[in-house]
């Protein structure tokens, strides 16, 4: 895990905010039919939450892939996103042991 990158992701409140979003499925518009068993959002669903253009959005989500807090899978011409519980919780322990190790 590469700490700055992943620091770069959160240091800005839009990114912080959509991982905060993605805690909870029900804090977008419900999926359309076709993708009622898929895991994640729509970038389409963030992006019109953020209030953001797609290619800030687009740029937004890269990074917090690249950082490794979320997961992104296509289907057809869409992208959904979810976040990686497994690397957030990887990233908080390694802050910890830095700032905290003796």
């Amino acid at each position: 895990m590469n700490l700055e990158k992943s620091i770069a992701a959160l240091n800005n409140p839009v990114r912080r905010r959509i991982l905060e979003w993605l805690k909870d499925r029900t804090n977008f518009p419900p999926a359309l039919p076709e993708h009622a068993d898929l895991d994640g959002v729509c970038v389409a669903y963030i992006q019109e939450k953020a209030k953001l253009s797609q290619s800030t959005i687009s740029n937004y989500m890269g990074l917090l892939k690249q950082a490794g807090f979320v997961v992104a899978e296509r289907h057809g011409q869409w992208t959904f996103y979810r976040r990686d519980e497994e690397n957030i919780r990887a990233f908080l322990a390694a802050v910890q042991n830095e700032l905290l190790k003796p």
